[in-house]
C-alpha cells in the first residue's frame, strides 16, 4: 500500500484529532462555545453599502426617517451642517446598509482658472473663449470630503435631489465627486414630488437613471451666465471706475443676463410713469332713486376727451330727460374657483395677500416641503394628474377647526378640480401632503394658503344672478348692473378673493322714468402704478426671464446691487441701475430687453 503524502496525512490526522478533542470537551462542557476551533462558522458576506444623497440636510433626515421607520443612527460628517444617517433596509430583495447624507445646494461652480480669474489678468473679451472648469468652493469642501469618504465604501449611489433641472444638475455634481474616488460606483436616481411615506417608498421601488439632457441644459446655461456675466461685469465696473473713481471706488457693477431684463421691466414702468401726461375727460352720469334704492347708470360711450362734444350731448339729455328701459336681462353669473397652485401663482399670492417678499415665500415653502407638509413647491404644473388620489389628501384636512367642515363637504360631493393647461411633466401642482396644526408665523401663513387654495380649487365656482338693465335717454345709451350672490362655494374657504353683491331697483322693459340726477362729470387719466413684486414676477413669466426656481434670486440680486429698491411695496430704480440701462440704450444696445434671455430659456427647454 502506497503511503499518502505527508501533507495529506497531516491534514487527515489533524481532522481526526480535532473531532476527538471536540467530542471530549463537549461531553464534559456541553455549553462551552468553541468558536474559531470546533464550530467554525461559514464566512459571512459583508453587507452592501448604498450611499444616498439629498439636496439638503432636512430632506436627508426626513427621507431616512421614512425609509427606516424611525430606526436609524446618526453620525457626523466633515460638515457640521450635513449629518449622516444609517439604517438597514431591504432594497430589491437584498438587505443593505443605507447611508443617507446631503449637500447644501450646488456642490460645484463654473469658474475660470489662472490669469482669467484675475479682474485685470485679461481682456474681458477673452472670457468668451477662456477654458471653464467646475470647481468646489471652499465652503463646500467639507461636504465633498464626506461624499468621497462614504463613496469609497459604497457599491451604489442613489441621488435624492429635487426633481427639476437644477436638482438634476446637482445630482450630476454629486456623481462626479463620488465616481472620481470610485469609478465603479453604480448610480441611480430617485424621482419624487413630496416627502411622504408613499412617495418616497415608490421612488425607491422605481429607481431610474439620471437625466443627462437636463444636466447638460443647466451646464450650458451656467457656462453662458458665467462668461456673459463675468465679461460685462468686469468691463462696466473697470470702465466706470476710471470715469467715476470717487463715486464707484468700492462698487461692483454686476451684469447678469436675467438681472438686466428684470431691471429693465422696473425702469420701463418707471419711465412710463415719468413721461405720462394726464388727459382730462368728461362723461355723463345718471342715477335713479326708487324703492329707497339708488341705481347708477353707466354711459355706454364711457368717456369723451372733447368737452364741447360731451356738453352738447348733455344738453340734449337735459332737454329730453325721459329715460326708457329697452331691455332687462337676468342670467347666471359665476366667479371661477382658482386653478391648482403652481410656483408663480404661489409667489404672487404670497406677495400680494401675505405681504411677504418672494424670496421669503419660497424659503418657507421649501421648509414645509422638506418637513413633509406640502408637495414640491417648484413646479410649472397646474393640472392634477389622474393618478394623484385627491380624496385622501382632502380627508386629512377634515379635522381642522377652520376648514374641516368645508373639507368634509368637498369629500361628500367628490373633489372636482378646475384644471389648468400647464404641465412640466415632473411635478404635480403644489398641495398639502400632511395635516398639521402646530405651525406659527410665516410657516402657518404659507401652509394655510396652500391648504385653502387646494380645497378651493377642488370645490365649486361661486354662483350668482346678474341683472343688466339697458336704458336710453335722448338717444344716448346707459346701463346698470346688479348682482345677487346665491352660493359662495369656494369663497367660504378662500379669503384671498372677494365677490360682493350689488343691489339695483326692479325694472321692466318699456318702463319710463325721470332720472333723479343727470350730471356731466370730469376726470383725468392716471399713470400706471409702479411694479410690485407680484407684477414683476408676472412680467418675468410672461417674457420667459428665469424659471420658477430663479425668479426670487434675480429680484434679490438687483435689490442687493442697489439697482432698484422697494418703497411702499413698489419698485423704484436706483441711480446706478437707471444709469446703466440708459447708458446701454444710448449706445444702441438693448441689454435690458427680455428677447435674448427668453430665447435662451426656450432653447434650453427644448
Amino acid at each position: 500500500m502506497t503511503p499518502a503524502p505527508l501533507s495529506e496525512a497531516f491534514l487527515s490526522g489533524s481532522r481526526i484529532l480535532q473531532r476527538i478533542w471536540c467530542n471530549g470537551l463537549t461531553s464534559v462542557f456541553p455549553y462551552l462555545p468553541l468558536r474559531g476551533f470546533c464550530d467554525v462558522p461559514p464566512k459571512t458576506q459583508k453587507m452592501v453599502r448604498v450611499l444616498n444623497v439629498a439636496e439638503k440636510n432636512d430632506a436627508a433626515k426626513n427621507i431616512a426617517e421614512i425609509l427606516s421607520r424611525g430606526h436609524l443612527t446618526r453620525r457626523e460628517g466633515f460638515s457640521k451642517y450635513n449629518k449622516i444617517y444609517e439604517f438597514d433596509h431591504n432594497l430589491n430583495g437584498s438587505n443593505v446598509k443605507m447611508v443617507m447624507t446631503s449637500v447644501s445646494g450646488h456642490l460645484l461652480n463654473c469658474a475660470f482658472s489662472g490669469a482669467y480669474k484675475k479682474w485685470e489678468g485679461c481682456n474681458p473679451l477673452d472670457l468668451f473663449s477662456a477654458p471653464v472648469f467646475k470647481v468646489c468652493p471652499e465652503d463646500s469642501e467639507p461636504i465633498k470630503r464626506t461624499l468621497e469618504r462614504e463613496a469609497r465604501s459604497a457599491s451604489k449611489l442613489i441621488i435624492w435631489t429635487d426633481c427639476d433641472r437644477e436638482g438634476e444638475n446637482i445630482g450630476f455634481e454629486i456623481i462626479q465627486v463620488c465616481q472620481a474616488v470610485k469609478p465603479s460606483l453604480q448610480v441611480q436616481r430617485a424621482k419624487f414630488s413630496e416627502i411622504t411615506f408613499r412617495s418616497i417608498q415608490r421612488a425607491l421601488e422605481t429607481l431610474t437613471r439620471p437625466d443627462e439632457n437636463l444636466n447638460n441644459a443647466v451646464n450650458v446655461r451656467s457656462e453662458l451666465d458665467l462668461r456673459i456675466g463675468a465679461a460685462f461685469t468686469r468691463f462696466q465696473t473697470l470702465r466706470l471706475k476710471k470715469i467715476f473713481p470717487e463715486t464707484l471706488a468700492d462698487t461692483i457693477l454686476s451684469y447678469g443676463s436675467c438681472q438686466f431684463p428684470t431691471l429693465g421691466f422696473i425702469i420701463e414702468r418707471f419711465k412710463a410713469i415719468e413721461n405720462f401726461i394726464p388727459e382730462q375727460f368728461w362723461k355723463l352720469k345718471v342715477t335713479h332713486n326708487r324703492d329707497d334704492i339708488v341705481t347708477e347708470f353707466t354711459w355706454q360711450r364711457k368717456r369723451l376727451f372733447h368737452k364741447r362734444a360731451c356738453e352738447a350731448l348733455f344738453d340734449v339729455c337735459q332737454e329730453n330727460p325721459e329715460a326708457c328701459i329697452t331691455k332687462v336681462t337676468t342670467k347666471p353669473k359665476s366667479k371661477w374657483r382658482p386653478q391648482p397652485l403652481d410656483t408663480v401663482e404661489l409667489e404672487k399670492l404670497g406677495s400680494r395677500k401675505l405681504r411677504m417678499n418672494v424670496k421669503e415665500v419660497m424659503k418657507v415653502a421649501e421648509k414645509l416641503y422638506t418637513n413633509g407638509f406640502i408637495s414640491y413647491p417648484r413646479t410649472e404644473t397646474n393640472i392634477f394628474p389622474q393618478e394623484l388620489e385627491l380624496a385622501p389628501l382632502v380627508e386629512m384636512q377634515a379635522a381642522d377647526p377652520n376648514w374641516g367642515g368645508f373639507a368634509a363637504g368637498v369629500l361628500e360631493r367628490g373633489p372636482n378640480p378646475r384644471q389648468g393647461k400647464k404641465t412640466d411633466q415632473a411635478h404635480p401642482p403644489i398641495h398639502p401632503t400632511k395635516y398639521t396644526s402646530s405651525l406659527s408665523g410665516a410657516e402657518k401663513a404659507v401652509y394655510d394658503l396652500v391648504v385653502r387654495h387646494f380645497l378651493a380649487c377642488l370645490s365649486d365656482d361661486a354662483r350668482g344672478m346678474e341683472t343688466v338693465v339697458d336704458m336710453v335717454m335722448a338717444g344716448e345709451g346707459f346701463h346698470a348692473n346688479g348682482l345677487v350672490i346665491l352660493e359662495r362655494n369656494y369663497l367660504e374657504v378662500y379669503p384671498y378673493e372677494n365677490w360682493s353683491g350689488k343691489v339695483i331697483a326692479h325694472y321692466e322693459q318699456g318702463q319710463t322714468f325721470q332720472p333723479t340726477t343727470l350730471e356731466m362729470v370730469s376726470g383725468e387719466t392716471s399713470a400706471p402704478p409702479y411694479l410690485t413684486e407680484a407684477d414683476l414676477i408676472a412680467l418675468m413669466e410672461k417674457h420667459g426671464i428665469g424659471t420658477d426656481a430663479t425668479h426670487a434670486e434675480h429680484i434679490e440680486k438687483i435689490k442687493q446691487r442697489n439697482y432698484a429698491g422697494l418703497e411702499n411695496n413698489h419698485f423704484l430704480p436706483g441711480k446706478i441701475g437707471l444709469g446703466l440701462v440708459e447708458g446701454y440704450d444710448d449706445m444702441g444696445f438693448q441689454m435690458s430687453k427680455p428677447n435674448l434671455r427668453a430665447e435662451l430659456e426656450s432653447d434650453l427647454k427644448e
